[in-house]
């Protein structure tokens, strides 16, 4: 009987290293450390960096957007350099879906917006490019966070399959049906017209 490739071996245990970087809920620790309370008590209940935003403390919503990007981004690299881009993969699901139901938490934690930019960059800028100027174009004119994340992760997901990456789309596709289900109660607001805008506090 052969010996089982050690790609099979080392992946169940970087999906379990990317879930664990993934499950840091750096958005409650920042606001509790900040003597701001428990951020999932107010606006949308969220622990991301939009609902920290509402806190009124708009360092602390920059330190969450960028520490819950960089944990994607550092789940991704790690495993590159120790194992390949394969088992990179495994690694930058189990960090997204360590941010979107880590268990600590009991399994309520974020939408994953800037987890999927981090895990983005730690694959290439270019995977990356789309979905940031889909989000920066459409909060701009929109001013719904909601609505930039789900047309950005879309750019991404979909330059992917056009430029024939078809690993990294199968990923992605995952990752961006992810967000629209965490993403389920806001598109029914947008459909209403009840969305909150960036920088509202309800």
């Amino acid at each position: 009987m052969e010996a089982a490739e050690p790609s099979l071996l080392v992946m169940p245990l970087a999906l379990v290293l990317g879930y664990l970087l993934g499950s840091i809920p750096f958005g409650l620790v920042l606001t509790k450390a900040a003597g701001l309370g428990d951020v999932r008590k107010i606006g949308s209940g969220n622990i991301g960096a939009t609902n920290v935003l509402r806190t009124g403390n708009k360092k602390l919503a920059a330190a969450t957007l960028l520490l819950d990007g960089l944990k994607g981004t550092l789940a991704v690299v790690l495993a590159k350099i120790m194992w390949g881009t394969d088992i990179a993969m495994a690694a930058g699901l189990g960090a997204f879906l360590g941010h979107l139901f880590p268990v600590w938490l009991r399994f309520k934690g974020g939408k994953g917006v800037a987890t999927f930019a981090g895990i983005s960059l730690g694959f290439s800028w270019h995977v990356l490019a789309p979905f940031a100027i889909v989000w920066l174009l459409t909060a701009f004119l929109s001013r719904y966070s909601s609505l930039a994340a789900l047309l950005g992760s879309l750019a991404a997901t979909l330059g992917l399959l056009y430029v024939g990456e078809t690993n990294l789309f199968y990923l992605f596709a995952i990752l961006t049906v992810l967000i629209f289900f965490k993403h389920r109660e806001n598109i029914a607001r947008l459909l209403k017209g009840e969305e909150s805008k960036i920088g509202n506090k309800g």
